[in-house]
């Protein structure tokens, strides 16, 4: 009968937990430097609050021309306003006149 007779080795018994701490590593490193990780998520924060104080602006803006355009609409048409838009569209006005522009809209 045959027999195999193995050597103990020290090193046998590192190669489990080394595997462990491989694997532990790489995951902990991508969790914090990966495409969604704790550094991409800052960035991702960081735009999110700039393009939110975009939209603000841009609602703001579109809510302005929206009262403008319902001073301007067929039930409600408003002289003053369209002879402001006109005027300032022709860059026309009389003689006798002092033009201040707002340029709020």
């Amino acid at each position: 009968m045959w027999t195999k007779h193995h050597k103990k080795r020290k090193f046998g018994r590192l190669i489990l937990p080394a595997i462990a701490v491989a694997f532990v590593s790489y995951f902990s490193y991508h969790s914090v430097h990966g495409d969604f990780g704790l550094i991409a998520t800052e960035a991702f924060e960081r735009k999110r609050v700039e393009l939110d104080g975009e939209l603000k602006k841009l609602t703001a803006a579109r809510e302005s021309l929206e009262r403008q355009v319902s001073l301007m609409s067929d039930g409600s048409l408003e002289k003053d306003i369209l002879d402001e838009k006109a005027r300032y569209a022709l860059n026309v006005s009389r003689s006798d006149e002092i033009v201040i522009f707002n340029t709020e809209y």
